[in-house]
């Protein structure tokens, strides 16, 4: 049998409370700010109201791949999920990303919603066929080429920031509970047509500024000036005061002109 001091417990017990007091607490989970530093950017999310626009003005469906960059906490990217799409948000700060994929398990949603730690500038985003973003337009700029380099037709949804230059395809307001950054742009991604096609028995020279379109055709000895925009893979044109219509396929263009609706087709020159 072991004798213990009388003093013994009384002092054990302060030993044992001054060390507890002593302990460091344990870490309070990640919680984002408004306003909080990222890599060249601060986290400033989308209102639900504009997210839920942006995903309807961007006529996402389950064929899409939609991509958020400086995907934030992640709304973006589970909204989209949550419509039966497939979207995948590349996020800088780790932190973000850990929540990001905690908060998609939680909307039971991670089968769809995919997450990565990762630079915006140096991101693939080849195979998305819609890309929807919060950036500010010196964001934006720095990407241009990445986003003309995408297949004709995907689309690009801003909340409130521009492209320079690049005149959207669709404007809206959100005006219902939306207070601050509630303007939705819509840009379609055009296809390339810029340079030299056989027109007939002519020849079709277009200069392409984004969606925008101009130029001449040569034909019979006879210039006429050309005007026209893209839509995706859907291009009209104006050439001597006649409209065309008509569909871009790769390195042919074809469709109908004028109230006769007579076909016309163009290769482009190698």
């Amino acid at each position: 049998m072991v004798s213990i001091p009388l003093l013994a417990g009384p002092v054990i017990a302060a030993l044992i409370f001054a060390q507890a007091q002593t302990q460091t607490p344990p870490p309070k989970p990640f919680e984002p700010t408004v306003g909080m530093a990222g890599k060249d950017v601060v986290w400033v999310p989308s209102s639900p109201q504009v997210v839920e626009k942006m995903l309807d003005v961007a006529k996402v469906t389950p064929q899409d791949l939609v991509m958020d960059l400086g995907s934030g906490d992640g709304r973006m990217i589970i909204a989209a999920a949550r419509r039966g799409v497939r979207a995948v948000g590349i996020e800088y700060n780790p932190d973000m990303v850990v929540l990001s994929r905690a908060r998609a398990k939680e909307a039971g949603v991670d089968a769809r919603a995919s997450f990565e730690q990762g630079d915006m500038y140096e991101a693939d985003i080849s195979k998305a066929s819609v890309m929807a973003l919060f950036l500010l337009t010196s964001n934006l700029d720095k990407m241009k080429d990445k986003f003309l380099a995408l297949k004709p037709g995907s689309r690009i949804v801003l909340n409130t920031y521009e492209i320079t230059g690049w005149e959207p395809d669709e404007k809206v307001v959100v005006e219902d509970g939306c207070t601050t950054w509630c303007t939705v742009l819509l840009h379609i991604v055009p296809a390339r047509v810029a340079g030299v096609w056989r027109f007939g028995q002519g020849e079709l020279r277009l200069a392409q500024e984004f969606q925008k379109l101009t130029g001449e055709l040569t034909a019979g000895g006879k210039t006429s000036a050309v005007t026209g925009s893209l839509k995706g893979e859907e291009i009209t044109l104006t050439i001597g005061g006649v409209p065309y219509t008509g569909r871009v396929a790769g390195e042919r263009m074809e469709g109908v002109s004028g109230p006769q609706r007579q076909a016309w087709s163009a290769i482009r020159n190698r």
